[in-house]
């Protein structure tokens, strides 16, 4: 358990310390201190049912992180806009992205009142480059665009990154169209990253995120590989395509990495 002295009871009428937030118990998978005892009461009784969601967290911040790099170092990209950021923890999108290239620009979007309230840890830029925080949900793709107009510039190539953000979003149509509008907005040559958790490969996790959706917390739907693949229509994507998020040009390793329920890729606009 995280020290409960390290997340002392929140003052923003906005945040409800009484019900299980997705952000906060992913920030305790992760091994973060930004959450509440009722977020580790959940996070702990999921991981009862399926220990291997700490796995997936993990998995899922090392893919964004080698999406990064490659975008940064293969790519080319110095823009970025993270949609769905979630509370900042080691690796964030401009820490990797400013390592590698100090003059990138980051726009991070979320509508979590605890994010914004820790969103100054995520402003953090190199003197070169530029970091802003956007506080919009994702259903609301013009005022996001509108937003980060003032830090990135949409007429060079941009990459978009939605991760664990899409299954917030029930209708998968109405997923699909703002990812649809969002792309639009970008220039080609620009990416689009996504990664979520994905149905039909592991029943012990479906299990487990059906009694998380039960619990009161806001619902988060597990999507087919094939609708996930679906996000990327009409994009030129990646090898290895879309796949487990641990068998996306993995780390060298003894051993093929093993496959989880979570699977995303990346995609570039042409």
């Amino acid at each position: 358990m995280s020290d409960p002295a390290a997340a002392p009871e929140p003052t923003n009428p906005r945040i409800d310390a009484s019900i299980p937030h997705s952000a906060r118990i992913w920030n305790y998978w992760l091994g973060g201190k930004d959450n509440y005892r009722v977020d580790e009461e959940a996070g702990d009784a999921y991981t009862a049912v399926f220990p291997g969601i700490v796995t997936i967290a993990r998995s899922s911040r090392a893919f964004l992180r080698r999406n990064i790099t490659y975008l940064v170092s293969e790519a080319g990209i110095r823009q970025f806009l993270d949609i769905g950021t979630g509370l900042p923890t080691a690796q964030n999108t401009h820490e990797v992205a400013q390592r590698l290239a100090p003059e990138a620009r980051i726009v991070y979007v979320d509508n979590d009142p605890m994010v914004l309230a820790h969103a100054r840890a995520l402003l953090h830029s190199t003197r070169e480059g530029a970091t802003a925080y956007v506080d919009a949900d994702v259903t609301d793709p013009d005022r996001i665009l509108a937003a980060a107009a003032d830090t990135l510039d949409f007429g060079r190539p941009t990459a978009l990154i939605l991760s664990n953000i899409l299954g917030h979003i029930a209708d998968h149509g109405q997923a699909r169209s703002i990812v649809t509008r969002l792309m639009d907005a970008l220039p080609v040559g620009s990416y689009l990253s996504i990664n979520d958790g994905s149905l039909g490969i592991d029943p012990v996790f479906e299990e487990a995120q059906d009694a998380y959706n039960s619990s009161g917390a806001v619902p988060y739907n597990l999507r087919t590989v094939d609708e996930i693949t679906a996000f990327f229509d009409g994009l030129d994507l990646v090898d290895p395509g879309v796949v487990s998020v641990t068998q996306w040009r993995p780390e060298p390793g003894p051993s093929a990495p093993e496959v989880v329920a979570e699977h995303g890729g990346l995609a570039r606009k042409g």
